[in-house]
């Protein structure tokens, strides 16, 4: 199936490629091709649209981000057979969808800094980029019709309303001091790992993988992508935004209460419970930050990120009934990068 016009041209007329940074990039060695063509793809969308808002689409999508979304559809392609054209497009729509979340969160967390540039509402405001976002949307929704099989777009239509409905309950209970760690872990799993999961899931249908083994990637995806918004909460409080090149912080001044903040909070005296709050509505990040360092039993981070890592192990344990191959086994080798990548914020 060529869902996609095929023009190879990049933004800046250089052959477009992927590279995710540090850990990520030995796992994406296996399948660097498919993701450069993804990636190919992704710029060429900007043509759809009306030429007076195309640059606009040009901007969002040219930023380099990790394409781990991509990067899992084509894994589990490979692990389940041949990697094939309807494997790439996957890939691209679901990339979309997440470049769309992402011009969205940066409009409501009104981050200035997103992969090294100014963000979309930085730039030109809030009003055009939550346009902007909803075309993105639209677009990729658009894009899953071509494929065959109907499952595969009604299919990835819920995990676009399963993220919005993630991030209105997540905006809904903004400084909720009732918020328990099972609310935070299904928002979790709404926002963020339904994409991951539709990535894994409809990688395998589109191989005609048996059921239970489509079964078993849907659940693969949920875990990794639950446990990399664990490490990407964890990176907004111990990250460093010169290494990150987006703008950290901005889950607390929004009273975005993530893992690190209920776990502290959990366990913490009424002193210190008062004292959070304090910080938090008095925008003092930098102290909040320490504080969730040095709290009790090493620290409520260190014990966020040793939660995200048992959820990674916990999705590798997943894939012990499948075939071993290059791929299957490099979807492997994607946790352990992701656990390093945890390792890396311990404090």
């Amino acid at each position: 199936m060529e869902v996609f016009a095929r023009s190879g041209l990049s933004l800046t007329g250089i052959p477009a490629t992927a590279s995710p940074p540090g850990p990520l990039a030995r796992v994406a060695q296996l399948v660097q091709p498919h993701l450069e063509e993804v990636e190919k793809r992704i710029v060429q969308q900007a043509a759809a649209f009306d030429p007076d808002i195309e640059g606009y689409v040009t901007y969002a999508v040219g930023g380099r981000g990790k394409r781990l979304r991509p990067l899992l559809a084509l894994l589990v392609g490979g692990a389940t057979g041949e990697i094939n054209s309807g494997h790439v497009d996957l890939a691209v729509i679901v990339e979309l969808i997440h470049i769309a979340t992402l011009v969205h969160d940066d409009i409501m967390d009104e981050a200035e800094r997103r992969r090294a540039q100014p963000t979309l509402n930085a730039r030109w405001g809030n009003s055009l980029s939550v346009l902007l976002g909803d075309c993105l949307f639209a677009h990729a929704l658009n894009l899953s019709t071509n494929f065959e099989n109907a499952e595969i777009s009604r299919a990835i239509a819920r995990a676009a309303r399963e993220i919005c409905s993630g991030e209105m309950i997540q905006t809904q209970r903004r400084f909720d001091l009732k918020l328990q760690v099972e609310d935070y872990l299904r928002i979790v799993e709404k926002k963020t790992g339904s994409l991951f999961s539709a990535a894994a899931e409809l990688a395998a249908l589109i191989s005609e993988a048996d059921s239970n083994v489509i079964e078993t990637f849907k659940n693969f995806g949920i875990q990794i992508g639950t446990a990399y918004q664990i490490y990407d909460d964890c990176l907004d409080l111990a990250g460093s935004e010169t290494l990150t090149g987006k703008t950290l912080g901005t889950d607390l001044r929004k009273g975005k209460f993530t893992l690190p903040v209920l776990i502290f909070l959990r366990s913490a005296s009424e002193f210190e419970r008062e004292r959070c709050c304090q910080l938090v509505l008095e925008e003092r990040i930098e102290e909040m930050t320490e504080l969730l360092r040095n709290g009790a039993a090493n620290g409520a981070l260190n014990e966020s990120i040793v939660a995200g890592s048992d959820l990674i192990r916990g999705a590798q344990g997943t894939l012990d009934g499948i075939t071993s191959n290059p791929y299957a086994d490099a979807l492997f080798a994607l946790g352990d990068a992701l656990c390093e990548m945890f390792d890396h914020l311990r404090a």
